[in-house]
C-alpha cells in the first residue's frame, strides 16, 4: 500500500512536470525521488509514468492513481485542519497570491494590520495578473476578480465593488473633464489590455448604452502600472474601486462620468485548494479581509 508521503511525492512530480523540480520542492535528490517512484510502481505492479528525456506523461493507471491520491491527501489535510482548528491559534506560513493592482492599493495596507492581529502567522505574498494553479504553485489563497473553476477548489466571495472612471487632477486641469461619451473620444484613455471584458467601456448615452472603445497612446496588461500612470496624470482609466478607491478618497484621482458609467458589480474572490481552506490561518485571513473590505 502506498504511503501518504509516496502519494504526495507522486502528485508533486505531476504538478511540476519534472523530477528535478519536484525533488527540489521536496528537498530530496532527484535520484532518491526516482527510486521512490520506481518502488511505488513495483508495489502497485503497474507503470504510472512514462519518462523520456524531454517530458513526463501519465499512463492510464497513473491518471487513476493521481485522482485517488489527490482525494486521499485532501482527506488527510481536512482531518488535520479540523482537529487543529478546534484548538489551534492561527499560525504558520500563509501563502497568498494576488493581482498587482489589488495588492499595491489594498493588501499593502491590510496585511500589516493582519500580522499585528495574528503575530504567529507569516505571510508570503506573490504577485501576478495571470491566473495560476494554486495546487501546482502551493498557494493557500488566490485573490482574483472571478472564481477559478475546478472540483478541487473552494471559492469564497469576499466583497463586491464597481469599476470607476477616473483621472488625476493634473490631467483634468490640462485636458478638461469630459461630460459625455462623445467628449471622451478626444481624451487619452489608458485601456487594460489582454482582458476581453475591459476592451470597451459601457456608457449611457440618452436612453442607449454605448460601448465606448478606449484609445490612447499607451496600453498595458498590468493594473498596477495603469494606476501609476493615471496618478501621474498620463490619462483616464477605468479600474475597480478596490484599486482606485483610496486614491479617489485622498484626491489623487478624481472620479468622472459617474452618472453615465454603467458598471456591473464585480466581486473579489478568494480561491483555495480544498485541503487548505479550513486551516486556522486561512480562515483568519478570509475573515479579516472580509472585515477590511467592508470597513
Amino acid at each position: 500500500m502506498a504511503s501518504s508521503e509516496d502519494m504526495k511525492a507522486f502528485v508533486r512530480i505531476v504538478d511540476l512536470g519534472s523530477f528535478a523540480k519536484a525533488a527540489d520542492d521536496l528537498r530530496i535528490t532527484p535520484s532518491a525521488l526516482s527510486k521512490l517512484v520506481s518502488r511505488l510502481e513495483d508495489r502497485l505492479g503497474v507503470r504510472l509514468l512514462t519518462r523520456t528525456t524531454r517530458r513526463l506523461a501519465l499512463t492510464s493507471e497513473g491518471t487513476l492513481f493521481l485522482e485517488r491520491a489527490r482525494e486521499v491527501l485532501e482527506l488527510i489535510d481536512l482531518a488535520e485542519a479540523d482537529v487543529a482548528s478546534a484548538r489551534a491559534r492561527p499560525k504558520g506560513l500563509l501563502r497568498v497570491n494576488s493581482s498587482t493592482g489589488f495588492a499595491r492599493q489594498t493588501l499593502l495596507h491590510a496585511i500589516p494590520e493582519f500580522l499585528r492581529r495574528y503575530p504567529e502567522v507569516t505571510v508570503d505574498l506573490s504577485l501576478t495578473d495571470k491566473l495560476i494553479d494554486p495546487v501546482a504553485e502551493q498557494v493557500d489563497v488566490v485573490l482574483r476578480g472571478s472564481p477559478t473553476s475546478g472540483s478541487d477548489m473552494v471559492a469564497r466571495q469576499l466583497a463586491e465593488s464597481r469599476r470607476v472612471i477616473c483621472a488625476a487632477p493634473s490631467y483634468l486641469a490640462r485636458a478638461g473633464a469630459p461630460c459625455s461619451a462623445t467628449e471622451l473620444t478626444g481624451h487619452n484613455c489608458i485601456p487594460l489590455s489582454g482582458q476581453s471584458s475591459m476592451t470597451t467601456w459601457p456608457l449611457a448615452s440618452g436612453d442607449d448604452l454605448v460601448r465606448f472603445q478606449p484609445s490612447g497612446n499607451f496600453g498595458c496588461d498590468n493594473v498596477g502600472m495603469l494606476f501609476d500612470l493615471a496618478v501621474q496624470g498620463h490619462g483616464i482609466v477605468r479600474l475597480a474601486d478596490f484599486v482606485v478607491g483610496q486614491a479617489v478618497r485622498e484626491g489623487r484621482l478624481i472620479e468622472i462620468l459617474a452618472d453615465i458609467n454603467r458598471s456591473d458589480p464585480i466581486s473579489l474572490w478568494a480561491v483555495m485548494p480544498k485541503g487548505r481552506f479550513r486551516a486556522p490561518r486561512v480562515q483568519a485571513f478570509l475573515d479579516f479581509m472580509g472585515e477590511w473590505l467592508e470597513a
